[in-house]
């Protein structure tokens, strides 16, 4: 049972930057992919980004197509931890932002993950 733990969410002005970080219970990235999914309220979760790795290349990232240019996803495999840096935020960024890994030969786009962290809010102010 893999565990993850998102921190690095906040408040912030439009225009600012954050950082989340997603801290695995165990070295995830031979196995899985990880992405990142958001929930604004009233609205449906949504997919943000995602990554995977085959050996020390990547197999594939993908963005939604609202955070494009803006959001970068990486991984420290040292440190079993994901990032999403998030730049040029805008209010409508405004979500619970979720942590989530599953097979690395899925494409989590679709949704499909096998773990989920607890989430960690980020509000941008216009």
């Amino acid at each position: 049972q893999v565990q993850l733990v998102e921190s690095g969410g906040g408040l912030v002005q439009a225009g600012g930057s954050l950082r989340l970080s997603c801290a695995a219970s165990e070295r995830t990235f031979s196995r899985y992919a990880m992405g990142w999914f958001r929930q604004a309220p009233g609205k449906e979760r949504e997919f943000v980004a995602a990554i995977s790795w085959s050996g020390y290349s990547t197999y594939y990232v993908d963005y939604a197509d609202s955070v494009k240019g803006r959001f970068t996803i990486s991984g420290d495999n040292a440190k079993n931890t994901a990032y999403l840096q998030m730049n040029s935020l805008k209010p409508e960024d405004t979500a619970v932002y979720y942590c989530a890994a599953g097979d690395r030969r899925v494409r989590l786009s679709t949704g499909s993950c096998d773990y989920w962290g607890q989430g960690t809010q980020v509000t941008v102010s216009s």
